[in-house]
């Protein structure tokens, strides 16, 4: 699983290195949000695929990843803004644009992942 992290991380660093997320519209929180959906995906699937869950498991992992993602991006997104503030160029961080946006969506993406794992950890003690 560490894996996992690694590779969403890395994976919004680049989208965030190429452009590919947009600073100054709606599309850039979105083109963020499905990159934390895809990481929260990759990890419910790989918790169940590796513990041979049945469909009721599947499940009740996917759902239990998005909300613990959910909870843990906004936090780890609040977090980070606490931290980066006195690096803010303007009053966000997109407006900051560099190094303090690029370090504020690993931390995102980082909590985001983590709250997933957190969330399927709660969820296997109850099993």
């Amino acid at each position: 699983m560490p894996y996992i992290l690694l590779v969403a991380v890395v994976g919004i660093l680049l989208l965030y290195v190429s452009d590919a997320i947009p600073l100054s519209s709606v599309g850039g929180p979105m083109v963020i949000a499905l990159a934390v959906f895809v990481a929260a995906l990759a990890v419910a699937i790989h918790e169940a695929w590796t513990k041979r869950r049945g469909v009721l498991g599947w499940i009740v992992n996917i759902i239990s990843s998005f909300l613990g993602t959910f909870v843990a991006a906004q936090v780890g997104g609040m977090i980070m803004v606490m931290i980066l503030s006195p690096f803010m160029d303007g009053s966000s961080l997109a407006a900051s644009g560099g190094a303090v946006m690029a370090v504020s969506l690993a931390g995102a993406m980082a909590a985001a992942v983590l709250g997933s794992w957190g969330a399927l950890a709660i969820v296997n003690r109850w099993r």
